[in-house]
């Protein structure tokens, strides 16, 4: 069996990780995958690239000034959406015409369009889409927020001004028109994915179902505490908690409810704020330092796995206030390297931490429930059981075996059933 796997980047983002992480499950476990991407990284022989040109950025451009003059040439939220009306021909191409399955994912940003996408489906394979986030099922948002248009009939997309003709609808019109009677299998990463999916008029029809992302858990694994520590310069006496910050001003993440949570346990609990420390890894590290009234420990972005996994090691507890996320890699990280986490109770969080088993679920935006998360986690008592107990769960979920067992049945399923 041959699969394509298709995604806009080959690493930079969640969705390029999972994807090429999934590549590698395949690979590793009897399929004969390959990946095609528009932005290759590197010189992996199972990795593919279009043809590479000035028209590439030109087809980005045009796609975000469209959406910008549509909302008024306002740009909040320009990136909240995407319309594909520009993208690249894949079918012509050897990988293509090679694979029993295409996989696709996270495609959008000048990559496929909809006319792409439809000659696709009409060449006659089998096409499965792997959930990242809520696109393939709405008109034209990645998260619809409190937003539920996309059940029925997207329209008039509250994230844009809507100047001019009705963006949302008129995608959401064409993606059932090319959706209809097509061999496509959607796959929620979360069970919380695939049920919004199945919600969706666009899925009528279709096969919905839950897979999560792979990890090798041979890279991602627990190690000394002391000698990661060391590895990054971080002080061995603290209780540290590690946050993802590559923009805090994207309020979907939630930094506003780590400072509040912070700020609880420098008021009420004096005694571990003085133990306690914050790793920040990625981007604006320094508006972090002065947000928070406990000490601030930068690391700079990291693109290596097993520098990742070793800074997961040093720490002692993964924090996530996202107020909404599907699964988030970060999660998957840490929990198959032994470290709990905390996070809100919302999206897929609930599904991949059991409370008070393996991390803590606090309740959605509550931050003084967040600070408590963190309390109860820290616990010297119990904070070894808990990372036993989180690389357990890890083992058992996303494992590479377990996970491309599951994507093998689906792609059997597809190409006996369509």
């Amino acid at each position: 069996m041959r699969v394509l796997i298709v995604n806009t980047a080959e690493r930079t983002g969640g969705a390029a990780i999972a994807a090429n992480r999934l590549l590698h499950a395949l690979n590793h476990n009897g399929v004969d995958a390959r990946m095609l991407v528009r932005d290759r990284k590197s010189d992996d022989d199972a990795v593919a690239s279009i043809p590479q040109s000035w028209r590439l950025k030109a087809k980005f451009l045009w796609e975000r000034g469209v959406i910008w003059l549509n909302n008024g040439l306002n740009k909040r939220g320009v990136f909240q959406v995407d319309i594909a009306n520009a993208g690249t021909d894949i079918t012509t191409m050897d990988e293509f015409r090679q694979a029993d399955v295409i996989h696709l994912h996270w495609t959008n940003q000048g990559f496929l369009s909809l006319a792409n996408l439809e000659r696709i489906l009409a060449a006659g394979k089998p096409v499965v889409v792997t959930l990242h986030d809520q696109w393939h099922f709405t008109g034209i948002c990645h998260y619809s927020g409190g937003c539920v248009k996309y059940r029925t009939q997207c329209e008039h997309c509250p994230m844009l001004k809507g100047q001019g003709f009705d963006l949302a609808r008129r995608v959401f019109n064409r993606k059932q028109a090319i959706y209809e009677g097509r061999n496509i299998t959607f796959v929620g990463c979360s069970r919380w994915m695939a049920d919004l999916a199945r919600q969706s008029r666009l899925t009528q029809g279709h096969t919905v179902v839950n897979i999560p992302n792979a990890i090798d858990t041979d890279v991602f694994a627990p190690m000394d505490k002391a000698a990661a520590r060391k590895r990054h310069d971080l002080p061995e006496d603290k209780r540290l908690i590690l946050f993802g910050a590559q923009r805090i001003t994207d309020e979907r993440k939630g930094f506003y409810y780590l400072k509040e949570a912070c700020e609880h346990i420098a008021q009420f609990g004096p005694e571990l704020a003085a133990r306690m420390g914050v790793v920040v890894l990625g981007g604006d590290a320094q508006s972090v330092k002065e947000a928070l009234p406990l000490p601030v420990y930068s690391v700079d972005y990291l693109n290596n796995e097993a520098e990742i996994a070793s800074l997961y090691n040093a720490v002692d507890l993964f924090v996530t206030p996202s107020l909404q996320d599907n699964l988030p890699n970060t999660i998957v990280e840490a929990m198959s390297c032994g470290t709990p986490c905390v996070g809100f109770d919302v999206g897929g969080i609930p599904e991949m931490i059991s409370h008070q088993q393996d991390g803590y679920v606090a309740d959605y935006c509550d931050s003084i429930d967040f600070a408590q998360g963190i309390a109860w986690c820290l616990n010297g008592e119990r904070l070894a059981a808990l990372g036993a107990a989180a690389r357990a769960a890890a083992l058992a979920t996303y494992g590479e075996s377990a996970v491309a067992r599951r994507y093998q049945a689906v792609y059997q399923s597809a190409i006996t059933n369509p």
